[in-house]
């Protein structure tokens, strides 16, 4: 570890999407930018998918066993994920669990276990943030991203509903252009940012996520944006659909790309 004065150690939740081709990318780059800065992340035995999405319906507690079993299997530890879906539904959960005391002894019994009750959802950019700080990430970056006009796309998920995600302003968030600005990046701000890609309509109305995404790419081209970084997997997929990235006039990139490029991290295609 480079930062041996941190020692900073976290339970990882990986989720489904980041064991295979469309989100491999992002894990790649975040377990060995974690390591650089001193961030032990232990991905957690025998996880399961979180979900995906989480239930609209007050009574659904079906849908909320399985990231229950992921924040029980915690006790009191923090669990750090890098995927937006994934840390929606297992903090949104995490919420419910500790406010919603028939719920849980309905989780509970099922479970037939107790919700240890201190259990942390933490989303990788705010271990960086809070516990690394922008300032010493600055002094790690070895390879500045100078003259490079990267955008921040949030989407929706990372930033609502805000009281309980209270990840960042939903309206003016900072965390994603505080970032870029800590590796050296010409950081561009663009309306649309933190709008809705069209998310799973990508299944049964392509139509509506192919115009909602459009909408997010015209604005950043717009602004004069090159590229593009996300933290969700789906939101890369539905903006890269746009006839723009195909043209090559626009990328798309995962957060945790920049990060390792700027700390100067060779990260080889197979590794961890």
């Amino acid at each position: 570890m480079h930062l041996e004065v941190w020692q900073l150690e976290y339970l990882y939740f990986p989720g489904c999407t980041l064991k295979d081709k469309s989100g491999l990318e992002m894990e790649k780059t975040a377990l060995k930018s974690a390591e650089y800065l001193g961030i032990s992340m232990k991905e957690m035995e025998e996880w399961q998918c979180c979900g995906a999405v989480y239930p609209l319906a007050e009574d659904d507690l079906i849908t909320l066993l399985s990231p229950s079993r992921t924040l029980y299997a915690a006790k009191e530890k923090a669990v750090v994920s890098l995927c937006s879906a994934c840390h929606h539904v297992l903090k949104r959960t995490n919420e419910r669990l500790a406010t919603d005391k028939d719920a849980r002894d309905k989780i509970s019994y099922y479970l037939e276990e107790d919700y240890p009750g201190k259990t942390r959802v933490l989303h990788f950019l705010e271990v960086i943030r809070d516990e690394v700080g922008w300032e010493k990430l600055k002094e790690e970056v070895k390879m500045p991203l100078k003259g490079r006009s990267i955008g921040a796309y949030y989407g929706c998920m990372l930033l609502r509903p805000s009281q309980e995600m209270d990840f960042d302003n939903p309206e003016k968030p900072r965390i994603m252009e505080d970032f870029l600005e800590a590796l050296g990046a010409n950081v561009c701000h663009y309306p649309f940012r933190h709008k809705c890609c069209g998310a799973y309509l990508a299944v049964t109305e392509e139509g509506v996520m192919e115009e909602a995404s459009q909408k997010v790419v015209n604005m950043a081209l717009e602004a004069e944006v090159k590229e593009l970084i996300t933290a969700c997997p789906l939101c890369r997929y539905n903006l890269e659909q746009s006839p723009a990235v195909k043209e090559g006039k626009i990328k798309i990139s995962y957060f945790t790309e920049p990060l390792a490029e700027a700390l100067g991290l060779q990260v080889q295609e197979g590794s961890k």
